[in-house]
């Protein structure tokens, strides 16, 4: 894959995250899954617009400017207000979701295809908005690459049996997909990662890539390929948008016409920045470059 003329398109919600400790007062910042995907690509030196929704309030203003300041192409229809999450982080930073949100994206029309589309979470499986998704990304599949994250919340999902339905419709659709153990031990509970990705490579993506937590993650191909990459350790603030982080990292080297092994090399130094520090906040170009040198340095 070459670097793109036009923007990768990212579809999805924005959420305001409202991350509660119990040490300290509320912290408002801007989260949803595609929305910091979107933020991370650009913070790479991706272009990308974001297609999604947003209510004309506070938490809405902040998240535009949020994105913008990355350079990210907001494309925003109105909501009656911008969707809201409740964060609670226990003792080892980890993160309980609890939801405020609507998903009602009206069906959408692009004049131009976009080079590369990226969907995801509550937005791709949520009606009445995720009809719209669909629509647009079934127009352009097999056109236009297409990545999806399922990024599960089960308080979201509904029925077990419909939302694996839903998210195995979407793995179908895509040809480069990224999951985590935990999104897996939901929908499929009982089963390996491993056989979870080879069960979702038959559906029709080239690429399956799993995250392990702190045992890093894997990569299976549709060719039977499998590459692996260690968690890098560090001292860890919150988890909040590291899978995010992931997947923005991920698909900049693989649109770079990185390898395999390099894309979850970066995309594991990518997280492993993000979790370091609180909030959805993933690395930009040159503190990528700098953690990867110094890693590189280290090794030799």
């Amino acid at each position: 894959m070459t670097r793109p003329a036009s923007p990768v398109l990212v579809i999805g919600e924005c959420v305001a995250d409202i991350v509660r400790s119990g040490e300290g007062p509320d912290r408002v910042h801007p989260g949803g899954s595609p929305a910091n995907v979107a933020y991370g690509l650009a913070r790479l030196g991706r272009p990308v617009t974001l297609l999604t929704e947003l209510g004309p309030d506070a938490n809405g203003r902040l998240i535009r400017e949020h994105l913008e300041s990355a350079g990210v192409l907001v494309r925003a229809a109105e909501a009656a207000r911008t969707p809201s999450a409740v964060v609670e982080l226990d003792g080892q930073g980890r993160a309980r979701y609890t939801f405020d949100i609507r998903w009602t994206l009206p069906p959408a029309e692009l004049t131009e295809p976009p080079a590369a589309i990226h969907l995801g979470s509550i937005a791709a499986v949520t009606d009445p908005g995720a009809a719209s998704v669909l629509a647009l990304v079934e127009h352009l599949h097999g056109r236009t690459p297409i990545s999806y994250d399922p990024n599960v919340r089960p308080a979201l999902m509904g029925d077990r049996a419909g939302a694996v339905r839903r998210v195995e419709r979407c793995v179908a659709l895509s040809d480069l997909v990224k999951a985590s153990d935990e999104d897996l031990a939901w929908l499929y509970p009982g089963e390996r990662p491993e056989a979870v990705a080879e069960r979702w490579l038959a559906l029709g993506p080239s690429v399956v890539a799993v995250t392990l937590g702190a045992e890093g993650a894997f990569a299976r191909t549709a060719e039977g390929g499998r590459v692996a990459a260690p968690a890098v350790p560090v001292p860890v603030a919150d988890t909040v948008g590291a899978g995010d982080s992931f997947m923005a990292a991920f698909l900049h080297a693989r649109a770079g016409g990185a390898d395999l092994s390099a894309c979850l090399t970066r995309a594991v130094t990518a997280a492993a920045l993000t979790v370091a520090r609180p909030g959805a906040n993933p690395p930009s170009a040159a503190e990528l470059a700098a953690a990867l040198a110094e890693a590189d340095g280290r090794e030799s």
